[in-house]
């Protein structure tokens, strides 16, 4: 059940919002293999001067597509994880005019007990999920 945060820059179209959304939740399914009912996302847009994303030293040239994709997951396997990055570059370029080098991703792991559906209730420790 990947919790995914994504970050843009403001001035995109609903339409554009939801391919991006769309995009990313395809990314998310064919490469961890989570349901395609497992879709936690949250969008938020910034003005241009309160997102920062510099090239690390890399030479890589951002634009006004950059978007930044922070995802929480179970641990994932290299593997899949390199799967993701591919198929969400591939996604947004598709799908959203996104090159490769306006995204950048995070991934950070937790543990099934660190969820919680609603309710109050951690429905991995009661065997509900």
């Amino acid at each position: 059940m990947p919790l995914i945060r994504i970050d843009v820059l403001q001035g995109r179209t609903e339409a554009e919002i939801n391919s991006l959304l769309d995009a990313v939740h395809r990314a998310v399914v064919n490469a961890f293999e989570v349901p395609q009912t497992d879709r936690y996302q949250v969008l938020t847009e910034h003005n241009l001067r309160r997102l920062v994303a510099q090239d690390t030293g890399l030479g890589i040239v951002r634009t006004e597509k950059l978007t930044l994709v922070s995802v929480t997951t179970r641990p994932r396997s290299d593997e899949s994880k390199r799967k993701f990055y591919s198929e969400l570059t591939a996604e947004l370029a598709a799908n959203c005019g996104t090159g490769a080098n306006d995204v950048i991703v995070s991934i950070t792991t937790n543990s099934d007990s660190d969820w919680s559906f609603g309710n109050g209730v951690a429905q991995y420790l009661t065997g509900e999920l």
